[in-house]
């Protein structure tokens, strides 16, 4: 059940009996793509700021300022619950599981989150610090990845930030980012489990009633951010030309394409996905046993390795061994080649199926979680709003068994025409 109330904010309700559990996660259109200028990593350092810790002790808790919002994560954990939050380059998710009949206290204190974000500049500062040792933990893994990212899609940003930006973050500056970005207009509730649909949406009426109002009140003030789409700086034309080699574990390639638009149509996205767990799963292995130019390959589909975890723009990255005495343009070819051959011909029919059941399977078993059900109906609804059904945890896997040996083909192709960025490898000692 899917409905919007007067302040804007959408909600999605699923009933599930018989689990005795609740799930419930609150997307918001706020991500690292909406950073200000100098700010990089505002919005990660918002969503810490959801969850502050205890200045003594080190330990999650609410807000330092004090007040009832202190309780939240208590509140949860009393009750044998977990909490947590995502912030990803479009969106932040907030999401919690918790026995069924704490659901009304649950939607109390998330509600009041929201009214009362008021951070001290302690908990700010214990934040960044925090926000410092995950981007250091990160490690030269997540720095290809955005290398990557950047180099194919400029203006886009990863969500962790950078320490400088945010050494000298204020209390000033993320209240102004909540005020911008934290909106009902721009957030979808999603409740997924033991519940009764009509009972929460009297009660999600009742505790948010006052987040529609406070926004609107002021409205007036501050109109909001402007369109994401329309902040997005879009590159026309990829090449193949090199760029500046990247310390890495060993000598390879990494390789990035664009990937197609989701929001234009699942269809072409969704093949390009299938295509790459079958290049991972079937061609690559040939590649390398062929035990030429390429030593070592692998595929992976969405930034960071997840598929339609966001609408910005995405790729597939390939990352290539290179064999001693063989140069990045080589081993590039060989790469092209296998994408190329996929292209001329469609896979055969136990192919396709090997790889269309492995990610069907992964979807079933991620749906089995009411957490990450109700993850995908607020991401579904928020990103995808033309096709949020489609988009939607029972959907997909009837989406990809819907895709052809011809809709893979013409991934293929589409992969070749599309922009791609190119870079060389090289081993450092650890």
């Amino acid at each position: 059940m899917s409905l919007r109330l007067d302040g804007g904010l959408r909600l999605v309700t699923e009933e599930t009996p018989g689990r005795g559990l609740v799930a419930v996660a609150l997307t918001v259109a706020a991500g690292g793509g909406d950073d200000p200028a100098g700010r990089h990593g505002m919005a990660h350092l918002v969503e810490h700021l959801m969850f502050p810790r205890n200045q003594s002790s080190g330990s999650a808790s609410g807000s330092a300022s004090g007040g009832d919002d202190d309780s939240f994560v208590a509140l949860v954990q009393e009750v044998g619950g977990m909490c947590n939050a995502e912030t990803h380059r479009d969106h932040t998710v907030f999401h919690t599981v918790v026995p069924a009949d704490a659901l009304p206290d649950i939607l109390a204190h998330e509600a009041r989150r929201l009214l009362r974000f008021e951070p001290s500049p302690a908990t700010v500062r214990s934040e960044v610090a925090v926000i410092g040792e995950e981007i250091r933990a990160a490690g030269s893994g997540s720095r290809l990845w955005d290398t990557v990212l950047t180099a194919l899609h400029p203006g886009a940003r990863d969500a962790y930030g950078t320490t400088t930006d945010l050494r000298d973050a204020t209390v000033g500056e993320a209240e102004t980012f909540f005020r911008r970005h934290y909106r009902p207009e721009r957030a979808v509730l999603s409740v997924v489990g033991d519940v009764d649909a009509g009972l929460v949406g009297e009660l999600v009426e009742r505790e948010f009633g006052a987040w529609g109002r406070e926004a609107c009140d002021r409205e007036a003030r501050d109109p909001g951010p402007a369109d994401a789409s329309d902040q997005v700086v879009r590159r026309e034309l990829g090449g193949d030309e090199p760029r500046p080699a990247i310390p890495y574990g060993r000598n390879g390639v990494a390789v990035g394409h664009a990937l197609a638009d989701p929001r234009q149509g699942l269809g072409p996205y969704l093949a390009q996905v299938v295509l790459c767990e079958l290049l991972r799963r079937e061609r690559l292995r040939r590649l390398v046993a062929e035990r030429g130019a390429v030593d070592a390959a692998s595929v992976m589909c969405g930034y960071q390795g997840q598929w339609l975890a966001s609408a910005a723009p995405d790729l597939a990255l390939v990352l290539l061994g290179r064999a001693p005495g063989i140069g990045t343009e080589e081993a590039v070819g060989r790469w092209l080649d296998a994408l190329a051959a996929v292209a001329a011909a469609p896979p055969n029919g136990p192919e396709l199926r090997r790889a269309v059941t492995v990610l069907r399977a992964a979807c079933h078993r991620q749906a089995d979680s009411l957490t990450a059900r109700a993850v995908t109906h607020g991401r579904a609804a928020l990103l995808f709003p033309g096709d949020s059904e489609g988009a939607g945890p029972d959907a997909l896997p009837r989406h990809l068994a819907a895709v052809t040996a011809a809709d893979v083909s013409s991934a293929a192709r589409a992969l070749l025409a599309a922009p791609r960025t190119v870079h060389t490898l090289e081993g450092v000692a650890p």
